[in-house]
């Protein structure tokens, strides 16, 4: 009977080498593909906000996300800090979106507010806003 050396692993190498080195490459393999999975979760998700934000059709009225909050009193707190021009834009923006919707009509596809253009100019302030209201409630209950 004939005896190899080295196993599997080949010549000069112990018993079971190679089989270690399949492993750690395989487990290589599966770090990669869960890598790239997260990655391109993050580009699927970044499509499905992209579609989602078409479907929710304010962006064909020439409104911004932040245009279709409900005004609550934290809301207009924000609207009222607000810097001039930014007012003036959000209420242009408002009163065309009104005027297209009764006539029943949406603006060209080169006027409709593209996901990557879309600004959260309001979040800044709304933030400042409820900071404010929570701890002037934390400060009304002592």
């Amino acid at each position: 009977m004939r005896q190899r050396r080295g196993g599997i692993g080949g010549h000069g190498a112990p018993p079971g080498t190679r089989r270690v080195t399949q492993k750690a490459a395989r487990c290589a393999e599966v770090k990669m593909a869960a890598r790239a999975t997260v990655a391109g979760s993050g580009r699927l998700m970044d499509k499905f906000r992209k579609w989602y934000y078409n479907a929710a059709g304010f962006n064909k009225l020439g409104l911004m996300r932040d245009d279709t909050w409900y005004e609550d009193d934290d809301v207009k707190e924000a609207v009222r800090r607000l810097p001039e021009h930014l007012y003036n834009e959000r209420m242009f923006r408002i009163k065309r979106a009104l005027d297209l919707s009764l006539k029943h009509q949406i603006l060209p596809k080169d006027q409709w507010v593209k996901y990557e253009e879309d600004q959260h100019y309001l979040e800044p302030y709304l933030k400042e806003v409820i900071r404010e209201r929570l701890e002037r409630e934390e400060w009304n209950k002592k």
